[in-house]
């Protein structure tokens, strides 16, 4: 799933721009999971290895708040993160918002 496909707006000499991206709230749920991040890990590996595609980084970035940075996909190793479990609610939501 690419998030900015969709989001590209051209404009003014064939210049591309995107709209913001919004991002759903991720309540907590029964089913997520919990891991201690080991030395290597990356939010784009994790999103392969638990959803398989790298794209969804971002679910495990908002799921995070304040644990986990946006500004890269590396993890501080002993970090304790959630995994959501419920993808295709969160990705549901995340098209709600955005298109």
């Amino acid at each position: 799933m690419d998030r900015t496909l969709k989001l590209a707006i051209k404009g003014q000499n064939n210049k591309r721009y995107y709209r913001h991206i919004h991002y759903p709230e991720i309540p907590l749920t029964r089913g997520d999971i919990y891991i201690i991040t080991s030395e290597g890990d990356r939010l784009d590996l994790l999103a392969n290895q638990y959803y398989k595609d790298t794209s969804l980084w971002w679910v495990i970035t908002c799921a995070n708040p304040g644990v986990v940075s946006r500004d890269s996909f590396y993890i501080k190793p002993g970090t304790q993160i959630r995994i959501p479990n419920s993808i295709m609610d969160i990705k549901k939501k995340y098209e709600e918002l955005n298109f």
